[in-house]
């Protein structure tokens, strides 16, 4: 695996005018901590940290942090974006030790196919797309998957079925439900009886004396004779 090493500014100012000018000048304000160590504000320029991020990894990338000329082991543990335009607008570090597992939270994906569900006109719905787990940084995956192939209709599965990869283990609820069965729900469309109203010379609806559209109550005339 590459080294993925990202440069950090420790000299940024605090507040929040001097955010926004950072942010301004393609660079993210963020902080490192952890470890025991003592919180260090810092600013990363923007791109590389996009760049670090669009790994198969993704937030679970393994980042050398370069703080001061002091190179750490580090995880994004957590971005915040901007309510409207989606941007990254701050970003938190925490140191980790290559030989101490740590709590992270992985993709989670269905594969296969549930061919007795669809046989039977049912459709598998997902009810997780991550699952937290512990693993040493080096040990964490990109992704797990759990396979619903052998599925049946009521089955359901759940993140202690998830086959996980060695030196991985799940943090969470072993019953917690990942993927259950149901009926395809099929909408039916309404179509609306189109009624037949005489016009006159000009075009329009002729009016009966009781006030409704000629025609419009000939069907139940024809039933009444």
């Amino acid at each position: 695996m590459a080294e993925l090493i990202l440069n950090t500014d420790t000299q940024r100012e605090l507040g929040t005018r001097p955010s926004r000018r950072l942010r301004r000048e393609g660079r993210i304000p963020g902080v490192v901590y952890g470890m025991g160590g003592d919180s260090v504000p810092v600013a990363v320029d923007a791109r590389e940290l996009r760049s670090a991020l669009t790994s198969d990894a993704g937030l679970n990338a393994l980042l050398t942090l370069d703080v001061d000329g002091d190179r750490q082991l580090g995880l994004v543990k957590d971005l915040q974006h901007h309510p409207v335009r989606n941007e990254v607008i701050h970003v938190d570090f925490i140191r980790v030790d290559a030989d101490v597992a740590v709590e992270v939270e992985v993709r989670l994906a269905l594969v296969g196919e549930a061919t007795l569900v669809n046989n039977e006109d049912g459709v598998v719905d997902q009810a997780a797309f991550s699952v937290r787990v512990l693993a040493k940084p080096e040990a964490i995956p990109n992704e797990l998957s759990i396979d619903i192939s052998e599925m049946t209709m009521g089955d359901t599965l759940r993140t202690g079925d998830i086959e996980l990869p060695d030196g991985v283990q799940l943090a969470g609820d072993p019953e917690e439900l990942v993927a259950s069965t149901s009926m395809a729900v099929i909408e039916e469309a309404v179509v609306e009886e189109e009624v037949e109203v005489e016009l006159d010379e000009d075009g329009q609806p002729i009016v009966s004396e009781e006030g409704e559209a000629a025609g419009e109550d000939a069907d139940s005339e024809d039933s009444a004779d």
